[in-house]
């Protein structure tokens, strides 16, 4: 018996017939806002030295700088999926990408480390309306049957992304100012904003829900003080201090008054009752879990790579490709793997290769062979392309097409989150760690030096070179500092990959049986709706 959910065509001849030119320029405007933060992972070095190289950043204020970008991404992304169901996701797309460029070219010009982190702000609201829209309209432009693939090539483009943009920005710091690799989104906007015009449809949700400001300002505050209770614990070396606990709680207690409002909301921003449907949540909960591990470890593998081994931003780039590589090659065609032994079977040895990894870092040496770090990165790679198409599948076909946006809104949110997350928490694992392995060697510096010097390695090698000679015996213990702390970090990360391994390996659905895959499909949508 055929499934009617397939063989039903929904979408217009003209738009069928332009669905793979949609689906590039959707991709162009994805490339933008993933672009922006995989330039910025290789120029948080650069941005972290004095002015005029760079704006003197402290950790914890690079820690802001991205996490200001994801928070009112994550934040706002649920109120824009519901305004692209209502206003028309093309109308959304083309006013996020103008946000978005405007915020970038502020960013380029920023004079302070606070004003850097503000402008990051307003690219994050721009971003918040063209990550889920793009998404959403690319479920209205495929039918059923084709929609794994074209969002195995969308996951895909994530990894084209990545792969260009640590290149993108090596080049722009080796010949301009750190600000370029902000500046440099501006005629992409364009490019893609003029496109979008001509290309693509609009579509909307005949029966769209009600904005709800009270569920939006809940969760963004609850989540900017969570995050910021985590990196200041981080800055201070100490998660004991009652302004980090203080925090921390009244963080976690705005979010649970968040549940508890959207559980009673006759509109609420985020549905609850979606996550009743093991799957579904359990889908949503890994893909939170990879972002949270990934984005730690990218935040220390830059450190790593440009402060201990000594590569240059482009040299840093060009060792993170093989990460990228393996996602391009490997994201579109993880529906195969999918369909031989099951999305249980994927998604699981997936989280386990991505734990082994990071553990691989707590091995890693100033001296350790590069090629090894090469290696661990394309595994990585692989490894993320096995769990987020499946996943993102799982999700996108768990909700009516109607609901599209809600659905991209809903697996975005929880990727923001998990990113945010991972940074403020491994972020200050790293920053934490660091401070208690270096502090014994700052004794003799004075007071107010000696915190600047403990806040992170950048910090302590630029004190070094203001001393001159006398700060060459800093560098060492430094470097060591730095290692052990990134051991403990990723390890930590590992962690955080084997629970999401746990997570998948219970209650994402084994193989289906032949002919019960039609089946299936129909009880999930069901099951949720």
């Amino acid at each position: 018996m055929t499934n009617p959910a397939v063989s039903a065509p929904r979408i217009p001849e003209e738009v069928h017939r332009r669905r793979w030119a949609i689906l590039g320029v959707l991709m162009l405007s994805l490339l933008i806002v993933v672009l922006d933060n995989s330039i910025l992972n290789v120029a948080i070095k650069t941005i972290s030295t004095p002015a005029p190289i760079g704006l003197g950043a402290t950790q914890s204020e690079l820690e802001w700088a991205i996490n200001a970008y994801t928070l009112v991404f994550a934040g706002l992304l649920f109120t824009a999926g519901l305004l692209g169901d209502r206003l028309g996701r093309k109308l959304v797309l083309l006013g996020g990408l103008a946000v978005f460029g405007i915020g970038s070219a502020l960013a380029a010009e920023s004079g302070s480390a606070t004003s850097l982190i503000v402008f990051r702000a307003v690219m994050g609201l721009g971003a918040a309306f063209v990550m889920p829209a793009t998404l959403a309209v690319l479920m209205n432009v495929f039918e059923r049957d084709e929609q794994p693939k074209a969002i195995g090539i969308w996951a895909g483009g994530v990894g084209l992304a990545i792969a260009i943009g640590p290149i993108t920005g090596g080049l722009l710091l080796d010949h301009f100012w750190w600000g370029s690799v902000f500046l440099i989104n501006v005629p992409i906007v364009v490019l893609a904003f003029a496109l979008m015009v001509w290309l693509v449809p609009d579509s909307r949700d005949p029966n769209p829900g009600r904005i709800d400001p009270v569920g939006v300002v809940l969760s963004v505050v609850g989540l900017v003080l969570l995050v910021y209770g985590i990196i200041k614990g981080g800055q201070l070396a100490d998660f004991t201090d009652a302004k980090v606990l203080v925090t921390i709680a009244a963080g976690v207690a705005v979010l649970a008054g968040f549940v508890v409002f959207e559980k009673r909301s006759d509109h609420p921003s985020i549905d609850i009752t979606y996550f009743k449907n093991k799957v579904f949540s359990a889908a949503i909960g890994v893909i939170a879990l990879v972002f949270f591990a990934l984005m730690g470890v990218t935040f220390f593998s830059v450190f790593y790579t440009q402060s201990v081994r000594g590569y240059s931003p482009l040299q840093t780039g060009l060792l993170m490709l093989p990460l990228a590589a393996a996602q391009m090659i490997f994201a579109p065609r993880a529906r195969l793997v999918v369909d031989r032994i099951g999305i249980k079977a994927t998604t699981t040895g997936a989280m386990l290769l991505i734990a082994a990894t990071l553990a691989a870092f707590a091995s890693f040496e100033a001296d350790t062979p590069i090629w090894l770090l090469e290696v661990v990165f394309f595994l990585m790679g692989t490894g993320m392309a096995h769990i987020m198409t499946p996943t993102s599948v799982v999700i996108m076909q768990a909700l009516p097409r109607e609901k599209a946006g809600s659905a991209s809104a809903l697996s975005n949110t929880f990727r923001q989150v998990g990113g945010a997350l991972g940074i403020a928490v491994l972020g200050s694992v790293l920053s934490a760690s660091y401070r208690s392995g270096i502090e014994d060697n700052l004794g003799t510096l004075p007071a107010g030096l000696r915190d600047t010097a403990g806040e992170s390695i950048e910090a302590t090698l630029g004190v070094a070179a203001k001393l001159g000679a006398r700060g060459e015996a800093l560098v060492t213990p430094a470097d060591n500092a730095f290692l052990h702390a990134m051991h403990v970090t990723a390890l930590c990360g590992a962690g955080i990959a084997v629970m999401g391994a746990v997570v998948v390996a219970l209650f994402l659905p084994g193989k289906p049986k032949s002919g019960q895959k039609g089946k299936e499909e129909q009880e999930l949508v069901t099951a949720v709706e």
